[in-house]
């Protein structure tokens, strides 16, 4: 019954950590007005027939602040490269010079911003949700386990196991959102 309990808290342990390594991700795609390959990082692209990752077809790179440079590897992809890019709808747009694509970003308005804070804000909710399912799936699999036979002290201090847990995360998310927030109202 014990080990049934370590795994329990483990597998929730590892939710939790999935849920903030999900958010971190999502918030390299926000763009926080200067520009990062990042924020091309889930577009594909049609590649002989199959849905390939853009940074699998071509080179990424910034060569300043304000510009993403997306060299193909093969000059025939570069129509399908910038029409995959129209599409993302990233609030972006390429321009094909022949050799490669520009990606010029704009600085941000104040009410882009307003509204990237928002956006991300968001995302911090909704990571917060995940991480707290995450506590009530282990709760409820603590009652089960108690049915079966484990000590009311045992349930008791593996929930209070689980809530640390939770504030730590929802800590966690809290940081990572304030970071990304000081970043894009940067000016």
């Amino acid at each position: 019954m014990e080990e049934e309990l370590q795994l329990q808290l483990e597998d929730t342990r590892e939710k939790m950590q999935k849920a903030i390594q999900h958010l971190e991700e999502e918030l390299l795609r926000v763009r926080a007005g200067k520009a990062s390959p990042n924020i091309l990082d889930g577009i594909t692209v049609d590649y002989y027939g199959s849905m390939t990752p853009l940074n699998q077809v071509s080179n990424i790179s910034t060569p300043d602040a304000r510009t993403i440079a997306v060299q193909p590897w093969e000059k025939s992809m570069i129509e399908s490269i910038e029409k995959a890019i129209m599409a993302a709808n990233i609030g972006l747009t390429p321009v094909n010079n022949g050799e490669l694509i520009r990606i010029n970003v704009p600085p941000l308005t104040e009410e882009r911003r307003l509204m990237l804070v928002k956006q991300i804000k968001g995302m911090g909710e909704n990571t917060k949700v995940s991480i707290r399912s995450a506590r009530r799936d282990a709760n409820e699999a603590f009652k089960q386990m108690k049915k079966d036979g484990l000590s009311e002290d045992q349930e008791k201090n593996a929930e209070l196991e689980i809530q640390k847990y939770t504030d730590q995360y929802s800590e966690k998310v809290d940081n990572l959102i304030d970071l990304k927030e000081k970043d894009i109202m940067t000016i």
